[in-house]
């Protein structure tokens, strides 16, 4: 039974519910931030359960969360299922006095994430939603930028993958890979061209084409959208082709950043330049990326999580924003055609 606090704790019991291929990157960032002890994982998988005690030595092993929930000491909850078993899980964490991080995306579909930031609005646990372009290092910093420049009026991304299951009957728990995955790059979109540190951009508008090939998985999507800040958008996801590929980028008055983000992040910025006879021409930025200013060249989501359980506010993705991002998805799955209302 987890007993009540009063103060905040200098460290953290944290917890991990699925031990997957995802859970993976979570763990090693739980290691990494020295405001977390992993006090306990659960995962149906024996042999899972087994190697992750080995690789990363939590308290205890579960495997049944709910007994995990009721006999463990616990301030922060990593719900990291696939996405057709997250939903009554998470619902056992929210509402009450836990921090709860959930794997992208929270549930099958956006009215699962309304239904979960309806539980979490019962608690007072901050509540986040696994975005993770939102905090790569080099985004934040391009971001900054592109706000120092007036904001973006222009952002494109690309995510392209080779044939995958998600989204077909051979993986039933996943919905549509453009919302359960290429969501990503739907949410990074939003981010880019928002208007503040923490709010990310509205859609208004969406004109999509989905032309699926002839394989299951073989899912493409292209879509221009229009923001509440005018920025318009262009998005390409494509699975079935030949190699994965994430692709960013923004622009701002005289400001370009091009993101190559399928492996570590690769930058190119450029400004406008006036040349002779007011000709105008382009030039590297010279100063490049200021990392430091946006935490660090390791920052990353669960240090921003911590951050937001320690000071109090809101994590940049939320469950209402992520539902938001997760509206849109659907909106480019269906084939949206017009304006377009995002429940905020």
């Amino acid at each position: 039974m987890r007993r009540q606090r009063f103060t905040m704790p200098d460290i953290l019991n944290a917890a991990v519910i699925g031990c997957g291929g995802h859970a993976q990157h979570h763990f090693r960032m739980i290691a990494a931030e020295p405001r977390l002890h992993l006090s306990a994982v659960c995962d149906l998988d024996t042999e899972r359960l087994a190697q992750t005690r080995e690789a990363h030595q939590p308290e205890r092993t579960f495997a049944d969360y709910r007994e995990m929930l009721a006999t463990c000491d616990l301030d922060v909850v990593f719900v990291l299922t696939m996405p057709g078993h997250l939903v009554p899980i998470a619902l056992d964490c929210l509402g009450g006095e836990l921090h709860v991080c959930l794997e992208k995306p929270p549930g099958m579909s956006s009215a699962d994430t309304r239904r979960l930031a309806a539980a979490a609005q019962e608690g007072t646990g901050k509540t986040m939603v696994s975005l993770n372009r939102r905090y790569i290092p080099a985004v934040l910093a391009v971001r900054r930028l592109v706000r120092q420049y007036g904001g973006a009026v222009h952002v494109a991304a690309t995510y392209n993958k080779p044939l995958t299951n998600i989204g077909t009957p051979a993986l039933e728990t996943t919905p549509a890979a453009v919302v359960c995955d290429a969501i990503h790059h739907v949410d990074l979109l939003r981010w880019l061209a928002g208007p503040a540190e923490d709010r990310a951009a509205v859609p208004v508008e969406v004109h999509a084409e989905v032309l699926d090939g002839e394989r299951p998985g073989a899912t493409r999507h292209n879509a221009l959208i229009r923001f509440d800040t005018g920025a318009r958008a262009v998005f390409m996801a494509h699975y079935g082709v030949g190699y994965r590929v994430q692709r960013a980028e923004v622009h701002a008055e005289d400001f370009s950043a091009y993101m190559d983000l399928s492996d570590d992040a690769l930058v190119e910025l450029y400004r406008a330049q006036t040349g002779a006879g007011d000709t105008a021409i382009g030039a590297p930025l010279e100063e490049g990326l200021d990392l430091e200013a946006v935490g660090g060249a390791s920052y990353d989501e669960t240090r921003h999580f911590v951050d937001c359980i320690v000071e109090d506010r809101s994590p940049w993705s939320s469950l209402p924003d992520a539902a938001i991002s997760m509206e849109l998805a659907e909106a480019i799955r269906g084939g949206h055609r017009g304006a377009f209302s995002a429940t905020v």
